[in-house]
């Protein structure tokens, strides 16, 4: 690990006076300031712009957990018990998404949430934090990959062309907009959500049509919430039943929502992150209420939980006959759709292979910032990419073409079996970060007034959210315990054991590093601050500048003030 040159923790002011602050200065070409990068080798650029933030914080939330997995929980649960769930788990989404604000906000640093817990927690939390992270996104990867070719085996079966050569053609083009810079990723990025947003809006518009009759003249309204009924039996039957199955929705529910945290990861190449992060996290909330939680109860009032196309559906392969939105347009005869849907689903996939990419590649690079990895993979090319941290990521990609032989399919979903915990595991440790973060500063005495931004729920939010985290956690694959053990000990073991290999990193590192928790008191909240700062100055001015030279018109004055929270 490079420690050479790595700036010391001081103790920070106990007065919140910021005028009083005698920051830590740093030598900006020889000095290290743990989690911030300032040399020209080593630095990311910030090309992200407020826009592009706001697009990746919910493109990141909308995926083919949205479109294709409801439909399992749908069948699985009932109605009902989805719209529950995915309400539940979209609010405590934003309590995950309000604490990593909070942080961010105060001090955007380049290492990510893994630099946070690093330095206001525990050293061994960020190291256990940033590697579990990293696995998860270079098995994600090559997993969004081989999605990528299941949906276009919808029109081109696997016997007239290898799945190997769509896997090829995403994998090289999805290396090639990463490596063009942040500013081409960005924008590449914001079109792609741009377009999810769309789909949704019409998905929602159509599945509102559909259940007011407007499609087949038969109005449905909520009659498939009374026959057959809005909470499915599973399992066993009666009360016990249909609570299980709506916990069952609360574990689908949390994996549609993994990867909102992503905005965390773009803080080191965000421009004014101090604004921009927030605002990203404000409208997170909206748009989970808008897109999740509205087309979750349009679908259950469209489809219902024991419809045999739904059961069809559920055994497909991730292409649109696996979506219960397709299954609502064939129950209302409406033709063609299917295809455009699947199109649509296609693009889905190769924005999450992409951006998955992208995230693993600086989550590695944030690991050697924060100097638990080497040094060489934070080192940046031209372009502000972190290139050797980039190249190792892609190099798992290549795993995707595991999946092409039938033998060793089974190997690889264990291994995405293995890494959805990381997801629910980082979340735990963005809300423990929180705990200790807002104890901390409460101690050495900075108060709300001064914080950039103040996650609403504060603590009693944090606690709230990590008590459930843990234990969809511990309970995530409780229907092992149920039938036959045999058959499903394979999923238990992989399940669960990414919580000993978390808490093995944890405790391994400890013992290895010597390293403890940080104390309240202790806690460093300046070091390198000053060069945030600065940025945010030189950001700002030249902001000013550019207005003054080129004033807001009204077309932009109308798409800040009502179409920005939605695109």
């Amino acid at each position: 690990m490079d420690q050479h040159g790595m700036v010391q923790r001081a103790s920070s002011s106990r007065s919140g006076d910021k005028e009083k602050i005698a920051y830590t200065d740093v030598d900006l070409e020889n000095s290290h300031v743990r989690g911030i990068e300032t040399s020209t080798e080593t630095a990311l650029h910030r090309g992200l712009k407020a826009r592009h933030i706001t697009m990746i914080a919910i493109g990141g939330a909308i995926g083919t957990g949205l479109i294709i997995g409801t439909g399992k929980a749908l069948a699985q649960a009932g109605p009902g018990s989805i719209f529950i769930s995915y309400s539940i788990v979209g609010f405590i989404v934003f309590l995950v998404m309000a604490a990593l604000g909070e942080m961010a906000a105060w001090l955007p640093m380049s290492a990510g949430f893994t630099g946070y817990a690093s330095r206001f927690c525990d050293p061994s939390l960020g190291f256990a934090l940033g590697w579990t992270y990293w696995i998860k996104y270079i098995i994600v990867t090559p997993n969004q990959l081989t999605a990528a070719a299941l949906v276009i085996q919808y029109w081109v079966p696997r016997e007239r062309v290898n799945p190997g050569v769509w896997i090829t053609i995403f994998l090289i083009a999805i290396i090639t907009i990463n490596y063009f810079g942040i500013r081409f990723f960005g924008e590449f990025e914001f079109w792609l959500s741009s377009f999810k947003v769309l789909v949704i809006v019409g998905v929602i518009i159509l599945t509102l049509v559909i259940a007011a009759g407007g499609a087949d003249g038969q109005p449905k309204g909520f009659q498939y919430w009374n026959d057959p009924g809005a909470f499915r039996e599973y399992l066993v039957g009666g009360t016990t039943g249909r609570f299980l199955g709506f916990w069952s929705t609360m574990v689908t529910a949390t994996f549609a929502y993994l990867g909102t945290e992503l905005v965390g990861v773009t803080v080191g190449e965000a421009q004014n992150p101090r604004k921009t992060i927030p605002r990203a996290i404000r409208l997170t909330f909206y748009r989970i209420v808008f897109f999740y939680c509205i087309s979750i109860l349009l679908i259950g009032m469209c489809v219902p939980y024991d419809s045999e196309d739904l059961a069809f559906a559920n055994n497909s392969s991730g292409n649109a006959n696996a979506s219960p939105f397709v299954v609502a347009i064939k129950l209302a005869g409406i033709p063609v759709l299917p295809h455009i849907l699947n199109a649509c689903i296609l693009l889905f996939v190769f924005s999450a292979a992409n951006s998955d990419l992208y995230i693993a590649s600086r989550t590695l690079y944030g690991l050697s910032s924060d100097g638990s990895a080497p040094a060489l993979f934070r080192k940046t090319n031209g372009n502000g990419v972190p290139l050797y941290s980039l190249i190792t990521s892609a190099a798992f990609a290549l795993l995707a073409y595991l999946n092409v032989s039938d033998d060793s399919k089974s190997v690889f979903t264990h291994f995405v079996n293995l890494t959805t915990i990381f997801g629910l595991m980082t979340w735990i440790s963005i809300l423990v970060t929180h705990i200790y973060f807002v104890k901390a500063r409460r101690a050495q005495g900075l108060g709300n007034e001064i914080m950039p931004y103040v996650a609403p729920l504060g603590l009693y939010g944090s606690y709230g959210a990590l008590f459930l985290c843990c234990l969809i956690a511990l309970t995530k694959n409780y229907d092992v315990f149920f039938g036959d053990w045999n058959k499903k000990y394979a999923t238990f073991i992989t399940g669960y054991l990414g919580i000993p290999i978390y808490l093995c990193l944890i405790f391994g590192h400890k013992l290895w590093t010597k390293s403890k928790g940080i104390r309240a008191h202790e806690c460093d909240f300046y070091t390198g601050k000053d060069i945030i700062d600065r940025e945010e100055e030189e950001f700002l001015a030249a902001q000013a500048a550019a207005k003054a030279a080129k004033p807001e018109d009204g077309r932009s004055v109308f798409y800040r003030r009502w179409v920005s929270w939605l695109f």
